[in-house]
């Protein structure tokens, strides 16, 4: 028996001192889970506990088959000094925290890292970012650097330098062509030559023409009266045709009555070299065509300041334009609330203006099918065979001179910082594209609406005898807006622009979009829209409409500061 116990003492203490022995108990006085249990199993007179525990031998069995690192990140393994072990745990926690945070935030740092395309677009309704309204939104944020006022209008002192009737060098007249604002500027040009060559200005005549088709007279828009008394001291102006005058036809017909092939912007010297010989030895001479037929920097500054006075103060609408206009603003501005400040919109989309563009626009292979031939029969000497067409579309849109179509525009308007509440009134022809092409700037911006959705029926009748009556009433609305937005050039938007700078309300934006910088910007599907909406900002702070200084070749009707202003 004593050799029995002897030899199993003797292996018990080699079974103690074998690695894999020693491996096991500085495992389990290592691990934080073990200790207490080791610390039962000594009990009961040094008998191991591990004998009577039927789930310790399997728990300590599955911590043995996770990998060394995981079992040490999870806290049954901790390879340093028991001093650190609290300041590893408080480390695990921060950590913890911190990837709770970074799953709580993932969906809008998706969203903002997964958002390179500047709105996406859902059927035909285009969703774009929301954005906040800027305080300055409704303001010209320049506008306290600009001091000017209008001072195109005679001094009170000034003489009237108008000849005798007996002593006029003879009577000139003109037709005023194209639409009600081609007309316009047609009217100011023809009291500017009429001046200077001291002539008489019959009354012009609106004539129609293949767009507008209209049979409206100079007496059916504005108020004569006002504009032959108001330039009494500036040049002489007759109603009509002298009676005794009696080939009136020639005028309209005859070759030996008119003056032809006077250049483009032509200089006030052209028209005394060579028009008014013609006029001194016919009395009575036409002139045609008479679109932009006198330039502007080849001009006496007097002449110029002359065309700012016809424009701004002596052409005036009728009474009756002039009260519906102040209606329809008065609308506008109390759709929502008192006082409620509103955009106005000249949309240039209608298909004319789209064919006579040139450019390429999306569609269907209908609707560009459709638009080759109408641009082949309205235009067939620049239409030609059509092959040469698609280039110079390209080369116009990367240039910015093609007409913006209503979904850009509503990008454009979002990105400056307006938002869907804005109140907008639209100017504009009837849309090519109709309804499907309106989509996208109606959804962004569903308070939109036109002369004929403010007015009723019974408000509207009179004003639809002459489409230059519903141009007028659109012009005037625009004109009273507190932001005017243009998306491509024309005179209706030029002339709208001018008069908002000499008039003062340069205070308020007038919106002149930079469609280069647009085409680069829409045509790129990886431009975020932060960094799109920063740029569409900053291109534009110097595009609201500040009255400018002068350039050779400037435009008068939209610039007018030169000339026709002063400093205040």
């Amino acid at each position: 028996m004593a050799e029995l116990r002897h030899s199993t003492a003797a292996a018990a203490a080699r079974a103690s001192n074998s690695p894999a022995k020693r491996d096991s108990d500085a495992s389990s006085a290592s691990s934080p889970f073990a200790s207490t249990s080791a610390a039962r199993g000594r009990d009961d007179d040094g008998k191991d506990a591990h004998r009577s525990s039927p789930l310790l031998p399997h728990h300590h069995h599955h911590k043995q088959l996770l990998p060394s690192p995981l079992r040490s990140l999870l806290a049954l393994e901790d390879p340093r000094p028991p001093t650190a072990s609290l300041s590893y745990r408080i480390l695990l926690a921060v950590l913890a925290l911190l990837l709770l945070a970074a799953l709580f935030s993932a969906p809008s740092l998706w969203s903002s890292f997964n958002a390179p395309y500047l709105c996406q677009k859902e059927g035909i309704t285009l969703h774009c970012p929301q954005t906040k309204e800027p305080l300055s939104l409704w303001e010209n944020p320049r506008a306290a650097t600009a001091s000017w006022k209008p001072c195109a209008e005679r001094r009170s002192d000034e003489p009237s330098d108008v000849p005798p009737e007996n002593e006029t060098s003879g009577y000139i007249f003109i037709h005023a062509e194209g639409g009600l604002n081609q007309q316009r500027i047609a009217i100011c040009n023809a009291v500017a030559i009429a001046k200077i060559m001291e002539a008489t200005l019959i009354l012009p005549v609106l004539k129609q023409d293949q767009i507008w088709k209209d049979q409206t007279k100079f007496e059916d828009i504005f108020d004569v009266d006002h504009f032959i008394n108001y330039l009494k001291d500036d040049v002489r102006i007759v109603r009509d045709i002298p009676d005794w005058f009696t080939e009136k036809d020639e005028l309209f017909t005859s070759i030996k009555r008119t003056v032809k092939n006077i250049p483009k912007y032509a200089s006030a010297q052209f028209y005394i070299d060579n028009v008014l010989p013609r006029i001194k030895e016919k009395t009575i001479m036409s002139i045609k065509p008479f679109v932009d037929r006198l330039g502007y920097d080849n001009v006496p500054m007097e002449i110029n300041r002359l065309r700012c006075r016809v424009n701004y103060h002596a052409l005036k609408f009728l009474p009756d334009i002039e009260e519906m206009a102040d209606k329809l603003a008065t609308k506008m501005r109390n759709r929502t609330s008192s006082g409620n400040p509103y955009m106005a919109l000249h949309l240039r989309y209608e298909k004319g203006m789209v064919g006579l563009s040139f450019c390429d626009f999306a569609g269907t292979r209908e609707e560009k099918v459709m638009m080759a031939a109408y641009r082949q029969k309205e235009w067939p000497r620049r239409f030609k065979n059509g092959s040469h067409l698609w280039p110079l579309a390209l080369q116009k849109r990367k240039e910015g001179r093609c007409p913006l179509e209503p979904g850009e525009i509503a990008v454009i308007l979002r990105a400056l910082g307006y938002t869907r509440e804005t109140q907008i009134y639209v100017a504009s022809g009837q849309v090519y594209g109709g309804k499907n092409r309106m989509a996208p700037l109606r959804n962004m911006f569903p308070n939109l609406v036109t002369k004929e959705e403010l007015a009723s029926t019974a408000e509207m009748e009179h004003f639809r005898k002459h489409v230059t009556s519903l141009a007028a009433l659109d012009f005037l609305v625009c004109l009273k807006s507190d932001v005017f937005v243009m998306t491509h050039g024309g005179n209706f938007a030029k002339l709208i622009m001018g008069a908002r700078r000499y008039s003062g309300r340069h205070r308020l934006k007038s919106i002149k979009p930079d469609k280069g910088l647009m085409s680069k910007s829409l045509g790129d599907p990886y431009l975020a829209w932060a960094s799109f909406a920063e740029d569409v900002v900053i291109s534009h702070q110097a595009r609201a409409g500040l009255p400018e200084p002068t350039f050779p070749g400037y435009d008068l009707w939209e610039n007018p500061l030169t000339p026709c202003m002063c400093r205040a």
